[in-house]
């Protein structure tokens, strides 16, 4: 298959939309983003907040805490941080400076009994979230849906100044603009691209998520899940893999304040398809250009699998970023597309069970999953054994396969969706 200039150009547009940093997990963030945008606007201490949002915003953002807040979880906190502290013009960094007056300000309007108050939204839309701020003198809202930095309404005294419409509710990550991309393709752009030109995008990845792991191991975070696996075997790199993409979460999940580079709108999305690659390149020395291409490839195909799922769903998308990385991981070993086509399919087999229920500490070991089962699946496709077309959900064929598990993840589990909600909120 040979790409066209406007195909490469495409898919070099996907990487940087999509390979960004971020500081601490993204449903808080966007929602401290839309309060630092909201505050901007408003021009004026606000005297209250108000932060509407849907079921996986809720669900996301419960458990974890967020950045430079001194450890306080939920979506008050995060709506607070943004407000008090936010620049909205570092986008998903927009709370990574925070100044100890700062903090103490977040801590009393926190406990200010009725300053924040949250609500369930009735738009249908998973990713949804609508932040209003008061004053003495102005009221201003901003709405963003589909993606976390996607603000399609801004309203200051009732006048709207900036309105878009949102993608239906049940259209894809990337809408229209992903429809391009194809399993072939993705291999096709991964060989031949220079990677010069996509050095600027995987570089931050490698040294942001590599630094995250790195702490998670040094340090107590979370339930230290990646400490846990590499005590079992710090010699064994399959052992590694799972225990850096593990670590990585620990720290993040819980607080940590060093950035990570995203893979579809998630940071343990980006840390899970990128370091288990990362440690079996160390491992193997793989040559730099490889292992760019090696890195293209699975972040466009954690992307490609996200598109069919949506950015939040019942789905658990470390399923997705972790066979994606052990399609990197076959392709560093010599893997051709029929090897990345049955990587993807004998994994997606699994594990496309794992469910979601939220960002928080237990998010580590469902990457640990993840990454395994990935690994099984690479070596079931070295040893000629591969799970076939009719075998439950998969289909004959990798796209055949992925459209599957985006109906699964899409459609087939809303109502467990809802159930996990429920649960959650002790329904």
């Amino acid at each position: 298959m040979k790409l066209s200039t406007e195909d490469c150009q495409a898919y070099l547009h996907v990487l940087k939309e999509e390979l960004i940093p971020a500081m601490g997990c993204t449903e808080p963030i966007a929602i401290a983003f839309a309060a630092a945008r909201a505050q901007e606007l408003l021009g004026e201490p606000a005297s209250s907040a108000h932060v509407e949002a849907s079921g996986n915003m809720i669900k996301n953002v419960k458990s974890v805490i967020v950045p430079n807040t001194d450890g306080m979880k939920g979506i008050e906190a995060a709506c607070i941080a943004g407000m008090v502290a936010g620049d909205a013009g570092k986008k998903l960094q927009v709370i990574s400076r925070v100044t100890d007056q700062q903090k103490r300000e977040i801590k009393r309007l926190s406990e200010n009994p009725g300053f924040c108050t949250v609500s369930l939204s009735p738009s249908d839309i998973p990713l949804y979230l609508a932040v209003t701020l008061t004053s003495d003198h102005h009221t201003a809202c901003v709405v963003i849906a589909q993606s976390h930095l996607n603000i399609i309404q801004e309203v200051l005294d009732g006048n709207i100044l900036k309105q878009a419409q949102p993608e239906p509710a049940d259209s894809t990550t990337g809408g229209n603009a992903f429809d391009f991309m194809r399993v072939e393709g993705i291999y096709e752009y991964a060989q031949t691209v220079n990677p010069e030109e996509v050095r600027d995008l995987i570089e931050p990845q490698l040294s942001y998520n590599l630094a995250i792991a790195e702490e998670g191991l040094a340090h107590d975070w979370g339930a230290n899940i990646g400490k846990v696996l590499l005590k079992q075997d710090p010699h064994n790199v399959r052992q590694r893999a799972k225990a850096y993409a593990a670590a990585g979460s620990d720290a993040r999940m819980s607080g940590c304040e060093l950035p990570v580079v995203i893979n579809s709108g998630s940071g343990n999305q980006g840390i899970t398809v990128s370091m288990p690659i990362y440690i079996y390149a160390r491992e193997w020395n793989v040559p730099e250009t490889k292992l760019y291409r090696a890195l293209v490839l699975a972040n466009l195909l954690g992307i490609y699998q996200k598109k069919n799922i949506g950015r939040l769903s019942a789905y658990c998308g470390a399923v997705s970023a972790g066979c994606a990385a052990a399609a990197g991981i076959g392709y560093m070993d010599g893997g051709d597309l029929d090897a990345v086509s049955h990587i993807l399919v004998n994994g997606l087999a699994i594990a496309s069970g794992v469910i979601c229920d939220g960002a928080k500490p237990s998010c580590a070991g469902k990457i640990a999953i993840a990454v395994e089962t990935g690994l099984l699946a690479w070596e079931m496709y070295r040893e000629r054994q591969q799970f076939y077309g009719g075998d439950g959900i998969v289909q004959k064929g990798v796209e055949s396969t992925i459209v599957n598990i985006g109906r699964l993840g899409r459609q087939g589990m809303r109502h467990t969706d809802i159930e996990i909600l429920n649960m959650m909120i002790g329904k």
